[in-house]
């Protein structure tokens, strides 16, 4: 039996600047964090021929053109796995839709489960490179690179997106004091809404390849706040930090009709009022998770108590995409 875990993410800046539609033309920039919460990946050989598939379904098949869940499917074609008698099963500590980027980390813990039962390494670079063929050019999703390269790499990490595709990964320059600030004070409060990214990242995608004026200076802004804050971050200024958070948030909203809505915004503006500093919606929007940077955690966390907000507390994982059993 081989278990593979791969971390979910948390962005820190610059986000919307990792799809294709706008780093192609002008390059991207974002910092992400990977957190203690995970997507795990298992694999078990079976005596009898075919493929077992368990996750929100179940699947019992005899080749690998007869599965349904598109990632699975193309996982395995892409390692040219063609043996059958495996078992799948997949589950993760935080539900699909709600914006941490769970898709990428399930399609990296998978590739590197499979590419370990086939006697394999994967370089962290190669493996969310892989992860990008599978979710983007085979299984067509409208997603950036975000995703994939946090979820191999782990971290606190800065991606610059180049014009060719190639991404250049370096980890952000904390001091471990700061960096210990900064996971105590960053909280995240479920909205109690999973929603489809999808539809969001495709009117951006859309709307970029048009060279929609707004789009693009949006990004361009979004992108320079992501600079900002890495330079804010580093020089150990999370008062700044937390600033930029909450102009990113405002420039996102500007992105799509249905990037937030009411309740949103009311939790939000309950939160500025209540110790955070700066905030936003993490992922592309609609629903998931309100992260927050707090100057008073308590007060913060009382408040979205009374909003009904259930908190997932969190730490960093360093560790990326790794096998845990094997």
């Amino acid at each position: 039996m081989i278990i593979a875990r791969s971390p979910l993410r948390i962005s820190l800046g610059g986000g919307g600047t990792d799809l294709s539609s706008y780093y192609e033309k002008f390059e991207g920039f974002l910092m992400a964090a990977a957190i203690d919460k995970y997507v795990y990946v298992t694999l078990h050989r079976i005596f009898r021929p075919g493929y077992i598939i368990k996750y929100s379904q179940m699947e019992t098949v005899e080749k690998i053109a007869e599965i349904k869940h598109p990632i699975i499917r193309e996982c395995l074609n892409i390692v040219d796995y063609n043996e059958g008698r495996l078992e799948i099963t997949s589950m993760a500590d935080i539900p699909a839709g709600t914006g941490l980027g769970s898709s990428s980390s399930f399609t990296t813990a998978l590739l590197k489960a499979l590419h370990t039962y086939q006697k394999k390494f994967l370089h962290p670079r190669d493996l969310a490179e892989q992860a990008c063929t599978v979710e983007i050019e085979k299984v067509k999703s409208p997603i950036g690179k975000q995703d994939q390269y946090i979820a191999a790499f782990g971290g606190l990490t800065c991606f610059k997106f180049n014009k060719n595709g190639y991404v250049d990964a370096q980890p952000l320059n904390l001091k471990k004091e700061i960096l210990y600030e900064l996971e105590d004070n960053l909280l995240l409060f479920f909205t109690g809404y999973s929603r489809e990214a999808s539809s969001i990242l495709e009117e951006q995608k859309t709307r970029s390849l048009k060279n929609d004026k707004e789009m693009i200076e949006n990004l361009h802004f979004v992108k320079e706040i992501g600079v900002q804050c890495q330079r804010a971050l580093e020089s150990g200024d999370l008062e700044k930090f937390g600033k930029l958070m909450n102009q990113h948030w405002e420039y996102k909203k500007c992105r799509s009709n249905n990037m937030s809505n009411e309740r949103i915004n009311h939790w939000y503006n309950v939160a500025l009022k209540n110790g955070a500093t700066g905030g936003k919606l993490i992922g592309a929007g609609g629903g998931g998770f309100l992260m927050f940077h707090a100057h008073d955690t308590k007060k913060l966390r009382a408040a979205m108590h009374q909003e009904g907000l259930e908190e997932v507390r969190f730490r960093f994982d360093f560790d990326g995409t790794q096998i845990i059993i094997q």
